[in-house]
């Protein structure tokens, strides 16, 4: 259960190994959540996560491996993770994505169909499974990691874009679906971040780092919001997005 200042204790993290993933774990547990089930595809990057967890504060740590282009595998994924936790689950996060490269990814039926299901099949197929868990116990709180890409598709990257369009849309539905029953999700859109798998890209207007992207959750799952923003003021900003006219969004998204 929360602690008597609301902050979760027991958390749950899918895609755990990633660099935000393992940036807000490390927030997480110096704010005294004890116990971190981490699951992922690695399990060296999972157990460093896990080390970095208990270095932070986490008492109980523990890992589950998953292949996210194989979503037959999420309902048992789920479950052998809410089951190592042993407890009532204060925080789910789902933090799986996969970018790709548009360019070579867009005539390949396999790389194409791959993004997709990472960043869609998957995580649409675990939440299934998660919103019964959470809906049974009463309570609980569910963090998905969408993108500001989501607010409107560009053509240089329309495979990203449009696979967190439709998690993202999927979830405002299901976030509706939860009200009255103890159990809230939140969406986190963050602008383009630093990690590994940016390595080499150009950084476009609002670029953080994994550690803004934590401090702003943090910030944020205080908050209720339903819609985290890294920085905030893409909340402003994905106003205007939506609105500008096609032309002129083609011109300022694919330059």
């Amino acid at each position: 259960m929360e602690n008597a200042f609301g902050q979760p204790q027991n958390v749950v993290i899918f895609g755990g190994s990633s660099d935000i993933a393992r940036a807000i774990t490390k927030k997480l547990c110096a704010a005294r959540a004890h116990t971190v089930i981490l699951a992922g595809r690695s399990q060296d990057l999972l157990h460093a996560a896990a080390l970095e967890a208990q270095e932070y504060g986490a008492t109980k740590t523990d890992t589950v491996l998953f292949d996210a282009t194989d979503p037959s595998n999420a309902e048992l994924t789920v479950s052998e993770a809410f089951e190592k936790v042993g407890d009532q689950i204060d925080l789910v996060i789902i933090a799986v994505g996969l970018l790709g490269k548009q360019m070579d990814d867009q005539d390949s039926a396999s790389a194409s169909a791959d993004l997709i299901t990472v960043n869609v099949t998957w995580p649409v197929a675990a939440l299934a499974e998660i919103r019964g868990r959470l809906i049974d116990q009463g309570s609980g709180r569910i963090l998905v990691m969408s993108s500001v890409a989501a607010i409107r598709v560009r053509e240089n990257a329309y495979l990203y874009c449009g696979a967190k369009a439709a998690l993202d849309r999927v979830c405002v539905g299901l976030a509706q679906s939860l009200e009255d029953t103890g159990v809230k999700l939140q969406l986190l859109r963050p602008a383009f971040v630093r990690t590994k798998m940016t390595v080499g890209a150009a950084e476009p207007p609002f670029t953080t780092g994994a550690n803004e992207v934590a401090e702003n959750v943090m910030r944020g799952l205080a908050s209720n919001d339903d819609v985290i923003w890294s920085p905030p003021i893409l909340r402003y900003v994905s106003f205007i997005i939506r609105h500008l006219p096609t032309p002129i969004w083609r011109k300022v998204a694919n330059r």
